[in-house]
C-alpha cells in the first residue's frame, strides 16, 4: 500500500517552522511565514517495511529586530532540496536579507537560525515516520484488508489532547480516517434546501429535536439531542455550507469537515456531500446518520409542506 503524505506534510512543515524564534546578542528573529512549498511525500509498505519518499523545495520568510537600535529587518530562508537522499545536516539552507543594514541579524539567522530550522526539519521527518504512519496496514496475505484500506484513502487527523497556547502545536494521537461522498436529489429549489440547513425552526422540524443553529461563520451547531455538534466554517447562500462536524461517540475533540454543495436544477436540487476525516470505525454509522436522520427527515418535511400547499 502507498499513502500520499503531501498535504499532511504541507501542514506539518508549516506547524514546525512558522513561529520559530531565534535570539542572540544581535537581536531577535522569527520565521514569519512558509512562503513557498513545492514537492511531494509518500510512504510505501513493502514486505512489512515502511519506505519513505519525500522531496521538498521550501522558502521561508523571517523578520527581525536589532537589539541596540530597534531597527526592523526582513529576509528569507531557502531550502532548495530536502529529500530522503540527504541527511538533514547536509541539507542546503540559504539565508538572505533584504537590502540595508542589519547584517548582524543575517549572521544570527545563518548560525542559530539555520540550526533551529534543521531541528524543525528533523521534527517533521520524525512525525512523518511515526505520527503519519499510524494505521497503515502492513502487507500480509490478507490483501483484501489492503485493498479496503487503499479504497478508503486512509488519512490521519490529529486529535487534540490538550490545547496549548499555540493553536498550531496540537498534540495528540493520529487516528485512521475515511472520506464519505454522497449525492441526493431533492424536490425543492436550492434556496429552500439551503434554508433547511440554516434555519433553527426548520432543523428542529426535520430532526424532531431541539437544536442550536447559529448559521454564521464560527457559529455553533447542535442537533439530535447533542448527538451531533460542531460549527459553521463557511456559508455561501443557496450554494455551499462547510461545517466542522462530529458525533458524540467519536474520540474527544476530533472533528470531520463536511462540505455541502447545492446544485440548482430548476425545481430540483442535487445535494453533494463530502465528509472528510471520519474515524474508520464510525464510517457506517456516519453514512447512516446523513442518509436516515438528515436526508429522510428533510424529504418528509418537504413532502409535508408540499401537501399543505396542495
Amino acid at each position: 500500500t502507498e499513502r500520499d503524505a503531501t498535504s499532511w506534510s504541507k501542514s506539518k512543515l508549516k506547524e514546525v517552522l512558522v513561529g520559530l524564534v531565534v535570539e542572540g546578542e544581535a537581536g531577535r528573529c522569527e520565521i514569519s511565514d512558509l512562503k513557498h512549498v513545492e514537492g511531494e511525500a509518500s510512504c510505501n509498505s513493502r514486505k512489512g517495511k515502511l519506505i519513505f519518499f519525500y522531496e521538498w523545495n521550501l522558502r521561508l520568510s523571517w523578520k527581525g529586530t536589532v537589539k541596540e537600535s530597534g531597527e526592523k529587518h526582513k529576509g528569507s530562508v531557502e531550502i532548495p532540496n530536502l529529500s530522503e537522499e540527504n541527511e538533514v545536516d547536509d541539507t542546503e539552507i540559504n539565508v538572505s536579507k533584504k537590502k540595508g543594514e542589519g547584517d548582524a541579524l543575517k549572521d544570527l539567522m545563518r548560525t542559530e537560525g539555520t540550526a533551529k530550522v534543521r531541528e524543525a526539519l528533523r521534527d517533521y521527518l520524525k512525525a512523518l515516520k511515526t505520527e503519519f504512519t499510524l494505521g497503515m496496514i502492513l502487507p500480509t496475505k490478507a490483501t483484501v484488508g489492503q485493498e479496503l484500506a487503499a479504497e478508503r484513502k486512509l488519512s490521519g487527523n490529529a486529535v487534540q489532547d490538550s490545547v496549548s497556547p499555540q493553536s498550531l502545536a496540537t498534540v495528540g494521537v493520529k487516528i485512521p480516517t475515511v472520506q464519505i461522498l454522497l449525492r441526493e436529489i431533492f424536490n425543492s429549489p436550492a434556496e429552500e434546501l439551503y434554508s433547511i440547513f440554516t434555519t433553527k425552526e426548520l432543523v428542529q422540524k426535520f430532526s424532531k429535536c431541539p437544536a442550536v443553529i447559529e448559521a454564521e461563520k464560527g457559529g455553533k451547531l447542535q442537533m439530535f439531542d447533542g448527538c451531533v455538534s460542531g460549527e459553521y466554517a463557511e456559508l455561501v447562500p443557496s450554494q455551499r455550507i462547510v461545517l466542522k462536524w462530529r458525533c458524540r461517540n467519536w474520540p474527544d475533540e476530533h472533528y470531520a469537515t463536511v462540505a455541502l454543495n447545492f446544485k440548482d436544477m430548476a425545481a430540483q436540487t442535487e445535494l453533494q456531500l463530502e465528509c472528510k476525516g471520519v474515524p474508520v470505525s464510525n464510517e457506517d454509522s456516519t453514512r447512516q446518520c446523513w442518509k436516515k436522520q438528515y436526508f429522510e427527515g428533510i424529504r418528509i418535511l418537504l413532502q409535508q409542506s408540499k401537501d399543505k400547499l396542495e
